[in-house]
């Protein structure tokens, strides 16, 4: 059974300004219908920051420990709900349901640190430079948040961004990904639950151009928070830029998984399988490249290729599948043309490199884990973000060689190497230009109390998670305290 779904704006479930909506379905079995979803407008848009500013005016004035308190709830109810949230997710997205967990517990790992930081939010105090003079700075919310989420973590990444807004004190407006839309649909049910007042959390749905841009265009949105493809996060910055609005951009990777000659080759292939092929190679910290030191490519090759052979595609409900769908026919078509490019440079197929659509297949996007060899840096495959399950192996001469490929490439997100000596884990760590790195584990895997983020093309600069999340969604006051009156006459100011 399918329902119909509507916008969350100032405390209502409101139909559309439209009346029209959009259809979600299984990526696994086109035939099933998630939920008919709103296609939302700029009115839509516009009614959602009206009652997030008029949220803000007391939101703000809420003590953060008692903000927090609503979000430890949230945190509660999530973890309550997280079978049933993790099953609709699978359905929606594809990924397999124990992946679908761990997205989930994402949320819920998110929601109680977050709570956490509402008793501290840390200023300075700092020794003034006269007798009688106090100096201090504090944490200051924005007001209105815009958060754009991509479908790949559905309720990961909307945790990452509503909640440190919230606990800064901000209200929200979040338009997440068409295509798994009802993750955010429970997502902002559990803060409804929890307490949290009318208008400060917004929630519209559809399509990007439609909803996505006015909200990113909008002059009452003092910050956009905004995770998807580089494209889209030009566009997004370009928007803010007239008006000196914040931004943030979290965007693409082309990530490497480094396996040395000294390394564990068993534990290197668990992780090239792991990081190439989880969540259908659909991660922005995806190990899509993975560049092995000669003397030992051919014995990595050689397991690399006979793990992923064995890996089974199919419904992610069902609990003997490896490697589920990919989230619709427009990227099953993507990943189909890299295949394509792969083997016109001249790259080998080890591996896949089909769609499957027979059988259990038929209707739904799925495709074979894919693997390369014999690619040189300068390919398409290794240079472009895929977004599927296609992972390229390059050989190296040495250590050195193989932080200079890894740094070759436009996106500085996450790097991996597999070694046993320290002293290399060391330089490669330091030489890296990424802003997550791995010693003898995948690309995956962050914690939510660290920085996540990444240089160059990845982002713009920011970090969500950990406490630098915090600084996304507030900016800094510096105060001054004169505590006898006379500091003004002795600076000569009259």
């Amino acid at each position: 059974m399918s329902s119909t779904y509507k916008n969350f704006i100032g405390g209502q479930w409101v139909a559309s300004s439209t009346g029209e909506s959009i259809d979600n379905r299984n990526p696994a079995n086109d035939s099933e219908r998630i939920g008919a979803f709103p296609r939302s407008s700029t009115a839509d848009v516009d009614a959602a920051v009206a009652a997030a500013a008029t949220a803000w005016k007391s939101w703000r004035l809420m003590p953060a420990p008692r903000r927090a308190e609503n979000l430890f709830s949230a945190a509660e109810l999530i973890a309550a709900r997280k079978e049933e949230y993790a099953r609709d997710m699978t359905r929606e997205m594809g990924k397999v349901l124990k992946e679908a967990r761990g997205d989930v517990q994402e949320a819920i790992d998110m929601t109680y640190y977050m709570a956490g930081e509402g008793r501290r939010l840390f200023g300075q105090t700092t020794p003034a430079e006269l007798p009688d003079k106090f100096a201090m700075s504090t944490r200051n919310p924005l007001g209105v948040c815009g958060l754009i989420t991509p479908w790949n973590f559905p309720m990961a990444i909307p945790s990452w961004k509503v909640i440190p807004a919230l606990v800064c004190g901000n209200t929200v407006v979040l338009k997440p990904a068409e295509d798994t839309p009802l993750s955010s649909v429970h997502f902002v049910e559990v803060l409804e639950a929890a307490g949290v007042p009318p208008g400060v959390v917004n929630l519209v749905m559809g399509s990007g151009t439609e909803a996505g841009a006015p909200l990113s265009k909008h002059s009452g949105v003092s910050v956009v928070s905004f995770t998807g493809s580089c494209e889209v996060g030009n566009l997004v910055a370009s928007s803010c830029a007239p008006s000196f609005r914040h931004v943030h951009l979290e965007m693409g990777g082309k990530n490497v998984l480094m396996v040395m000659d000294d390394g564990d080759i068993d534990l290197a292939v668990d992780g090239a399988l792991w990081g190439g092929f989880g969540t259908s190679g659909q991660r922005c910290t995806a190990a899509s490249r993975v560049v092995v030191h000669k003397k030992v490519i051919d014995e990595f090759t050689r397991k690399f290729v006979e793990r992923a052979s064995k890996l089974r595609v199919g419904d992610g409900l069902d609990p003997s599948v490896d490697v589920g769908p990919v989230i619709n026919e427009t990227q099953l078509s993507r990943i189909q043309e890299y295949v394509r490019i792969g083997q016109a440079e001249g790259a080998t197929l080890l591996c896949g490199g089909r769609r499957l659509d027979t059988g259990i297949h038929k209707n739904g996007w799925f495709h074979e884990p894919t693997i390369f060899g014999n690619v040189a840096p300068a390919m398409r495959i290794a240079q472009e973000e895929i977004f599927g399950p296609v992972v390229s192996i390059i050989p190296c001469e040495s250590l050195e060689d193989a932080i200079a490929i890894g740094n070759g490439v436009k996106y500085g997100l996450s790097a991996a190497i597999y070694t046993r000596d320290v002293n290399r884990a060391f330089q490669a760590m330091r030489d890296m230009h990424t802003g997550i790195f791995y010693v003898n584990s995948s690309t995956i895997g962050a914690e939510v109390h660290l920085p996540f983020g990444g240089t160059k093309a990845t982002g713009n600069g920011h970090r969500e998670a950990g406490t630098a999340a915090l600084d996304v969604f507030s900016e800094w006051k510096s105060i001054y305290i004169d505590f006898s009156g006379k500091l003004q006459k002795a600076q000569g100011i009259e």
